[in-house]
């Protein structure tokens, strides 16, 4: 009997979708009698309240760790944390699930190191195997290529999964009681590193990792103006505007909206590159999104090579014809 063990992480109050793919993911990996536990790290009353929705999920228990320190990551207090809901828990865990987001990566490797584990990071697919193993999916080389890993039994194994390539635990029906939320006792170590301050350079209404919808911009954009009509599209589609590095290098738009080889990587169910050539660089971080719309005056431009629809034509004739089409419909 295994013990699996998920990360839940919460940003500005609010629980982040990819803790719910890591319980899909987990309990789509667990066999007959394995216990599941879900660990949240709460800096406030907000944060912690989100244990309900955890609850609600599957697990056979919720335990929440709540300290105003915890409010802002820090490597050394969120692997302490996550030591002492460990050790919270009836056996030590077999199994660690995380997101792939800038804490789950930062994060993984330093409790790997900390537990003795093995680790595989950014899995889009998991599925059970004979005698218990478990074997993941990782893309390589801009998702031309499908890396298959399994870690040898005996020892604990960490993974962190991709966001938007799991489907979200589902609420269990109503004959299914919840599952106990607990908290655990935590205290503090000292540490080198103290955050005085966050500076957020982008706020978005949707975080672009996890946005099931995305408008990006190239240089085609031709300007930082040239974005307006893409931010209005994707908040009509309820999705969020992201960039390839040619439109950040020239300065229409923040680094954090990048995504390629040296940005982010996003798998969403519709992807519209507006003005966007298509460099392996780029492609590298969006290539796996499920459908991808291309809208480039250059009918020989790359991105036309992986998108399932193309649209040869200026953008700023099509996306507000596009707008234009979906006001219509939604008059």
């Amino acid at each position: 009997m295994k013990q699996h063990v998920v990360v839940a992480e919460c940003r500005d109050g609010k629980l982040r979708r990819v803790s719910l793919e890591a319980i899909a993911a987990a309990r789509q990996c667990m066999a007959a009698g394995d216990k599941l536990a879900v660990l949240l790290l709460a800096g406030g009353a907000t944060d912690a309240a989100e244990a309900t929705r955890l609850a609600c999920r599957g697990p056979d228990e919720v335990i929440v760790i709540d300290h105003p320190i915890l409010s802002r990551y820090t490597p050394e207090t969120y692997a302490a944390a996550l030591v002492a809901g460990a050790a919270a828990l009836n056996q030590p865990p077999d199994a660690w699930w995380l997101g792939h987001t800038a804490i789950g990566r930062d994060l993984a490797p330093r409790l790997a190191a900390r537990l003795e584990a093995g680790q595989i990071s950014d899995a889009i697919s998991a599925a059970a195997g004979q005698g218990g193993s478990v074997r993941f999916t990782r893309a390589l080389h801009a998702g031309k290529a499908l890396e298959q890993r399994a870690l040898l039994p005996g020892a604990p194994w960490i993974v962190t999964v991709r966001p938007n390539n799991f489907p979200p635990a589902p609420e269990m029906g109503a004959l299914t009681p919840a599952a106990p939320i607990r908290s655990a006792a935590f205290t503090p170590p000292q540490t080198r590193i103290v955050v005085r301050d966050v500076v957020r350079r982008v706020s978005a209404a949707v975080d672009l990792t996890e946005a099931r919808v995305i408008v990006a911009g190239g240089r085609g954009v031709r300007s930082a103006e040239g974005f307006a009509p893409l931010a209005a599209l994707a908040s009509l589609l309820g999705g969020a505007v992201g960039a390839s590095r040619g439109a950040c290098d020239a300065g229409y738009c923040d680094y954090a909206l990048q995504i390629g080889q040296t940005g982010k990587t996003v798998t969403p169910d519709l992807y519209i590159a507006c003005g966007i050539s298509g460099a392996v660089q780029h492609l590298a971080g969006m290539s796996r999104s499920r459908v991808i719309v291309a809208i480039n005056k250059d009918p020989d431009a790359p991105i036309f090579g992986v998108a399932d629809y193309g649209i040869v034509g200026d953008l700023f004739e099509v996306v507000p014809a596009i707008i234009g089409e979906l006001g219509n419909n939604n008059a």
